[in-house]
């Protein structure tokens, strides 16, 4: 799912290619996609982008007459600029955007169509699609610790509940855990001010970092490859590669459709943390370190 960094990115190219430029048709290539009935999506064509912003992971196109465009790409959802004339790709294609300088088209990979697009009028409307989480590149350390221990959960929860913090997911919640030396299951109540201070500060860090580079990497035109996998990450989709720190293996927990990555010896004193699935089955043999392992 395309978190902070890539909706960042995405958005400094739309302003680019959109702000300001008048869209004259929406086509939807499937109807799925509109999530909204009311105002009926004909009513946006012939008004101009007049802003463009984040709302959490989603993307917020503001038009002419407080009328406002919330995409949400999910987890296989992408944006794609066609210059004018050129086709769109076929069976991937949701929705084609077009303006005078050229065509946006939405993508969805894979046979679920989970990406969604709402229509509201008016900015009360807006607000009440926004899950209310706190937007760390613009909070205080005090903010984020009293957003942080708002409730009891793990670190990792913590950072990808919408709730709590815009924009964070599966992807760069392992990253920032390791950069800050935590746990993924620490309990946010029980971390000391010294370990807030270095979670605060890693967060910041990693998400500027990959903002960044994904800028660098799109050039000046549309990221081509928006992914959760990058050669580059410390730990994320690296299961048993070196941690690029103290090279033991990364170790993984795998729940659901998602799996959380993470150095034992850089993040839990070099215990293997549980995976439920993975234990029950290997029981007594389980490893409990990271130099059973070795």
């Amino acid at each position: 799912m395309p978190e902070l960094p890539d909706i960042t990115v995405y958005l400094e190219r739309l302003r680019t290619h959109v702000e300001g430029r008048t869209l004259r048709r929406i086509v939807l290539l499937n109807p799925f996609l509109l999530r909204t009935a009311n105002p009926p999506i004909g009513s946006v064509e012939g008004r101009k982008v007049i802003g463009l912003r984040r709302l959490g992971k989603r993307i917020v196109f503001a038009l002419e007459g407080e009328l406002f465009l919330v995409l949400h790409l999910m987890i296989a959802g992408r944006l794609r600029w066609l210059s004018e004339g050129a086709k769109p790709p076929g069976r991937i294609s949701l929705a084609l955007l077009e303006f005078e300088s050229g065509t946006l088209v939405v993508t969805e990979a894979g046979s679920k169509r989970r990406a969604s697009l709402h229509l509201v009028a008016g900015e009360q409307a807006l607000e009440a699609m926004d899950p209310g989480g706190l937007d760390v590149m613009q909070a205080s350390l005090a903010g984020f610790t009293q957003r942080l221990q708002a409730e009891n959960h793990t670190a990792k929860r913590a950072l990808t509940d919408p709730r709590l913090f815009s924009g964070i997911g599966n992807a760069y919640s392992d990253e920032i855990l390791h950069r800050a030396r935590l746990s993924p299951l620490a309990l946010t109540n029980q971390l000391a001010a010294a370990d807030i201070e270095r979670l605060y500060a890693a967060t910041r860090e990693v998400l500027t970092e990959w903002m960044e580079r994904l800028d660098a990497q799109a050039g000046p035109g549309f990221p081509a490859k928006v992914t959760a996998f990058h050669e580059q990450m410390a730990v994320h989709g690296r299961h048993g590669k070196p941690c690029p720190v103290c090279g033991a293996p990364v170790q993984r927990i795998v729940y659901a459709e998602n799996e959380t990555n993470y150095c034992a010896r850089c993040q839990t004193g070099g215990r293997i943390l549980a995976d439920r699935a993975l234990s029950r089955l290997l029981k007594k043999t389980f490893p409990r370190s990271i130099d059973e392992l070795e």
